[in-house]
């Protein structure tokens, strides 16, 4: 984070978001210590050792700034128009998505994070991998912002099962498409309306049309460009937990803490990505095949990527896969 950021960050929480010094702290060493403590995933000992600080200290202003974050989430967490009145150039650019692709307002997928639980608290939140997480949906738009989150569910619950008990829950705020607009989504999801997923037993994921031949089916091909769409969710998980490496483990707060610390860590995020970004931002931008490298202290806490759910038994809409089917067949005629 650039200094000039860090200081309209700083500014921002102190004028609007109710960070405020104390007699023996002033605000922004308060989010030094923060921005030290999740970047780095430092220890509180760390923290004491180089901000002169007690541990009790170093925590409750861990806390305050932790607070005055999750009050900002609300302004920073949402879609820039919930409406959704034109096409973003990252598909309108594109040859192969535009105008086929028009109504496409983003993408939806859920992300593992490792959580720190006691031994009698853990079962209800280890899934398929045998490691306790929590399964945290997100949705995001092309600019790799994120515009929803859910924190909390436990790992082994289904993805489609998340999905439906955010929607019920956060009825007032999740960012519903628009009718005609959607979201993509991966095969963990149904093919409803507002969540368009791609075929089944077909060829998906990039690193297999990088191995295998060009896609010639019309199914293969709209699965080729429903991939290249739905990567910005991927990416912008990548860059989040490679930004904020307290994602990879999680120290063992309460689990209210590690929870509000991932929407945490989505606020800085977007508010870097809105003041113009930084090195990792551009670095994505510059390269749409960019994979996060993950710091080698951290490879044995890595979540597989088996623990998301890679289908789903929950049945599709009819009407959205006729929808589908036009599509691919459109994307086909047009493919080149």
């Amino acid at each position: 984070m650039s200094t000039e950021i860090f200081m309209d960050l700083h500014d921002l929480l102190v004028q609007r978001y109710g960070l405020e010094s104390s007699m023996h702290m002033d605000t922004k060493e308060m989010l030094a210590i923060f921005l030290y403590t999740v970047s780095g995933n430092e220890s509180n000992r760390r923290g004491q050792n180089r901000f002169k600080h007690s541990g009790e200290t170093i925590s409750r202003k861990i806390d305050e700034v932790l607070n005055a974050l999750m009050a900002m989430a609300c302004d920073f967490i949402r879609p820039k128009n919930p409406n959704f009145p034109s096409t973003h150039k990252r598909i309108r650019d594109d040859r192969r998505t535009y105008p086929h692709f028009k109504d496409c307002i983003g993408a939806l997928d859920g992300t593992h994070i490792r959580d720190s639980l006691s031994p009698e608290d853990q079962v209800r939140y280890i899934g398929k991998t045998g490691i306790p997480t929590q399964n945290v949906l997100a949705v995001c738009d092309f600019d790799m912002r994120f515009t929803y989150v859910s924190t909390g569910q436990p790992g082994s619950m289904h993805d489609t099962s998340v999905l439906y008990n955010a929607i019920k829950v956060d009825e007032t705020f999740f960012p519903h498409p628009p009718q005609g607009k959607y979201y993509v989504v991966d095969a963990g999801y149904p093919n409803r309306p507002g969540y368009l997923s791609p075929y089944k037993g077909e060829r998906y994921h990039m690193p297999e049309w990088h191995r295998g031949t060009k896609p010639k089916t019309p199914m293969e091909r709209f699965n080729r460009i429903h991939s290249s769409i739905r990567n910005v969710i991927e990416r912008s998980f990548g860059l989040l937990k490679m930004k904020w490496q307290i994602l990879y483990k999680v120290p063992s707060y309460p689990m209210y803490k590690q929870k509000i610390i991932v929407v945490a860590t989505m606020v800085l995020h977007n508010f870097i990505r809105e003041h113009g970004g930084d090195e990792d931002f551009a670095r994505f931008d510059r390269d749409p095949n960019f994979i996060p490298t993950i710091p080698e202290r951290y490879n044995k806490y890595v979540v597989p990527s088996s623990a998301s759910d890679a289908s789903t038994s929950a049945p599709n809409a009819p009407t959205m896969d006729l929808f589908r089917d036009e599509l691919a067949i459109v994307v086909s005629l047009a493919w080149k």
